[in-house]
């Protein structure tokens, strides 16, 4: 028999009062207590702890740290949202620009349904669900050019060019990595200066922050289990040190942009974000040093 060392969990519901109460008796400050209350009363102490730890004494019971103050906490909790924002900005950007080549280079090549030749996909499994998945988008679909093409032509599914519009990033990842023929990976991938396996690498990475920001998660000093593949043609660009941080992201997201739009300023938001809130940048991978 096995017996578990698990044991009842016995932390009591505490109120907004109690939990201002417990903050200040670790250490934390209020400029404005009412004000404090009215953010616990939106925003979960919970969700709100992530974004404290940073300013908890090394090795103590959750003690926090000289002159750590609740604003402070809030100021950075703003900061990581609005950070998110800018991400889903640059995310919608590089997503619509892949859609883009993925449908327009291999059609070029192969025609307008080259998705539903399993003989173009490496393997088949991957594309078995990844057919399948579009399928069933597609059966959902109540997009004019999608019910227009059911009610009027035989194939399966519209052309790639309609099909690929349905598709959620991960899903374009999923389908771009199982490309069989290095040659098409390469063909799209050059476009924006990058060998097929670094843009396969990124565009999987970029899944999960998007993930991350579309559901209002922690993302500012995230570390990412996986990181990506770095372009060895720009190694003075990136932190070695500090793979799994955000700031590589940053720099590999606004050389995309930087491709997709000669205009671009997506960065100049991000590093006026980080002057806004005071933020230590060391904590997301930048490298301070350089």
């Amino acid at each position: 028999m096995k017996y578990s060392n698990k044991q009842s969990y016995t932390k009591p519901f505490l109120n907004i009062e109690a939990q201002i109460t417990k903050l200040k008796s670790r250490g934390m400050t209020f400029e404005d207590e009412e004000k404090a209350k009215r953010y616990l009363e939106n925003i979960n102490y919970y969700r709100l702890s992530g974004y404290w730890l940073i300013f908890e004494k090394v090795h103590d019971t959750h003690q926090f740290k000289d002159n750590t103050t609740f604003e402070k906490v809030i100021d950075i909790y703003t900061f990581d949202r609005e950070l998110r924002l800018l991400f889903l900005e640059a995310i919608e950007r590089i997503e619509v620009s892949i859609r883009t080549k993925f449908a327009y280079i291999l059609s070029q090549k192969y025609g307008s349904h080259f998705h539903l030749n399993p003989e173009l996909f490496y393997c088949p499994i991957k594309y078995s669900n990844t057919i399948l998945k579009l399928s069933n988008d597609v059966k959902r679909s109540k997009e004019i050019c999608v019910v227009h093409f059911k009610n009027n032509y035989k194939e399966v599914l519209p052309p790639i060019w309609s099909s690929i519009e349905l598709m959620t990033l991960g899903q374009v990842s999923n389908w771009f990595v199982n490309i069989k023929h290095r040659k098409d990976r390469q063909d799209i991938a050059k476009y924006y200066g990058l060998d097929e396996k670094v843009l396969g690498s990124f565009l999987h990475h970029l899944t999960i922050v998007r993930n991350i920001s579309a559901h209002h998660s922690r993302l500012w000093n995230k570390r990412f289990t996986l990181d990506f593949i770095l372009p060895s043609n720009m190694k003075e660009k990136f932190n070695y040190e500090k793979r799994k941080y955000l700031f590589n992201t940053i720099v590999m997201s606004n050389y995309m942009l930087n491709v997709i739009d000669s205009d671009n300023r997506w960065l100049d938001k991000v590093n006026s974000l980080i002057d806004k809130f005071d933020i230590e940048n060391e904590k997301m991978g930048f490298n301070i040093s350089g």
